[in-house]
Parts: C-alpha cells; sequence; structure tokens
C-alpha cells in the first residue's frame, strides 16, 4: 500500500511527508477529495485529520466542532459520493473522560469532559450510523497518550505551541522554559494525573492491521490502543531525568478543565482483533526516542 497523503498543514510539518504523492488542502473539499480518489483509485482511508488541544477546546469550542465535525463530515460525503466505503479513524481515549473504571475498555461509559473529546465521540456515533445505512466500515483506533519518536530518529513531535509532557519536559531539561504540570491534587499516588503512554510506532503499526482487517471484509468495531500500564506525569518528568542525565525543572499549577485524574487502556481486544502487541511502548523506550530526536539538528 502506497499512502496519498492530504493535508493542509495548519498543524502539520512538511518534512515529515516522507512516503506517497502529496495534496495540500483541506478534507472538507469535497471535490478535491473526490479528484484524489479517482486519480488514484483510492479504496479506503486513513482520517487523522483533527484540532487536538483539550485545553484549547474548552476555550475555543467553535473551532473544535467547525473543525473536527464538519470537516470530517464533508470528508466522509466526500467518500461515499466516490464509492470509498473503509474508514480507518483517529479517535481517542479522551471519550472516556471521568470514567471510574481503570483500565478502560471498549464498553466502558462514555464521558466526554472537553469539545475535543465531544468531537471524537460524535464521529463514532456518525460511523456506526453510516455503517447501518450506507455498509460503511470503519474501524476507530481510541489511541491514550501518542508519545515518543520514530526509534530510527527520523521523526518525532515538533508541535507550535506543544502541549505534550513528554517533549515540554525535553525542553525544560535542556534550559527552556520550567516545565508546568497542571494538577497536583489528583487522587493518585503522587497527586499528579495518570496517563497510558503509547509509542507512535506501535500506533502506526495497529493502523496498517487495522485497514487490512477492513479490506480482507472484517466489520467495524471500535478498539482501545495503549500500553496498558499508567504512569504519573512526575513519574514521566523522573524518567527524562533519568535518560538525558539533566534535571527537569517544573512547577506545579492548578488542574486544567478537561482533564482526568487517571486514563488507563484494557488493550485485550487490541491484542485479540489485531493480534497487535506493542513494542516499544515502555516509558524508557518512548523517552528514549524522543531524547534522542530531539537532542540531534532539527528539521527545517
Amino acid at each position: 500500500m502506497v499512502p496519498v497523503v492530504l493535508d493542509n498543514l495548519v498543524t502539520g510539518n512538511r518534512f515529515a511527508l516522507r512516503y506517497g504523492p502529496f495534496h495540500e488542502g483541506s478534507i472538507a473539499d469535497v471535490s478535491l477529495v473526490g479528484r484524489i480518489v479517482a486519480e488514484y483509485r483510492i479504496e479506503s482511508a486513513i482520517l487523522f485529520a483533527g484540532h487536538a488541544y483539550v485545553g484549547e477546546s474548552t476555550v475555543h469550542p467553535r473551532k473544535y466542532f467547525s473543525n473536527n465535525v464538519s470537516g470530517s463530515l464533508g470528508f466522509l460525503e466526500a467518500l461515499l459520493d466516490t464509492g470509498v466505503r473503509k474508514l480507518v479513524f483517529s479517535s481517542s481515549c479522551s471519550i472516556y473522560g471521568g470514567s471510574s473504571q481503570s483500565p478502560n475498555n471498549e464498553n466502558c461509559p462514555m464521558d466526554p469532559l472537553s469539545p475535543y473529546a465531544e468531537t471524537k465521540l460524535f464521529l463514532e456515533k456518525v460511523l456506526r450510523w453510516y455503517d447501518s445505512a450506507y455498509a460503511f466500515r470503519s474501524v476507530c483506533l481510541r489511541y491514550f497518550n501518542a508519545s515518543g519518536a520514530d526509534p530510527e530518529g527520523e521523526l518525532g513531535e515538533l508541535h507550535d505551541p506543544e502541549t505534550h509532557l513528554i517533549p515540554l519536559a525535553i525542553y525544560a531539561a535542556l534550559g527552556g522554559t520550567p516545565l508546568q504540570i497542571f494538577g497536583s491534587d489528583y487522587p493518585t499516588p503522587d497527586g499528579t494525573a495518570i496517563r497510558d503512554y503509547v509509542h507512535v510506532s506501535d500506533l502506526a503499526a495497529a493502523h496498517v492491521l487495522a485497514l487490512k482487517k477492513l479490506l480482507t471484509g472484517s466489520p467495524s468495531d471500535r478498539i482501545n490502543l495503549g500500553s496498558g500500564a499508567g504512569s504519573s506525569a512526575l513519574e514521566v518528568v523522573r524518567m527524562v531525568e533519568r535518560v538525558s542525565g539533566r534535571s527537569v525543572p517544573l512547577q506545579l499549577g492548578p488542574r486544567r478543565e478537561g482533564d482526568a485524574s487517571v486514563l488507563i487502556a484494557d488493550a485485550a481486544k487490541a491484542h485479540r482483533i489485531l493480534a497487535w502487541t506493542p513494542r516499544y511502548s515502555t516509558l524508557e523506550c518512548i523517552v528514549g526516542t524522543a531524547w534522542r530526536w530531539h537532542i540531534k539538528d532539527r528539521p527545517v
């Protein structure tokens, strides 16, 4: 499979475009999507596009519903109109929100705590109805905390603004702004929020497996992607210090609206349905690959 990439590069990085043809534009541009499908005889798609800052979404929900919902609906319309009926969708563990169950399996109650999470859950519901009405089959992959960098050092996290804990901790270790930790009064052993960190290379492998399942006739599904282990924000900081050999200056601040105290994956279904087993998702490996990428020459 050779990927054909459509991205407006609003938050994407051109240096990350390594494989296959690239078209710059919006997924909501129905005519553009239609032309791409026809030109390359597209049979299936992966929908990654979307704004993804939880905190920002609580301040600017209009931006998130317009882009993540309206834009995605336009993309789905174009796929339907051109006969494409197979999609892998990048969903999120944030749809579980403040669920009291941990680890979270796919049948846990949904309790979105932010507009961002609401957009992900809404698209999952849309895809369920599209399957029922149009035989549009999809696999919704519910990421837990995507993190780390390419083990070979080619690609890594480079956001503007950066909001992810691991790169921010690395920046602080390298002499940048002290790390701000949001919330030190959660009901967790050290008071900071606990998350399940899963390596981007393991996530990429799961997408390929999910797409192959759809192409061989498997039904629609919703699947967690996580390591099954939780690490607190302070545990991540200590690992960055261990890997880098540097101290991480930090400040403890108030909780951020929309954040849950604990989110850990029950990934048994991914193992069972996709035969997926994470290879790089120990915290030491995740932080190690991120550190090596951040200290090398940056792409421009």
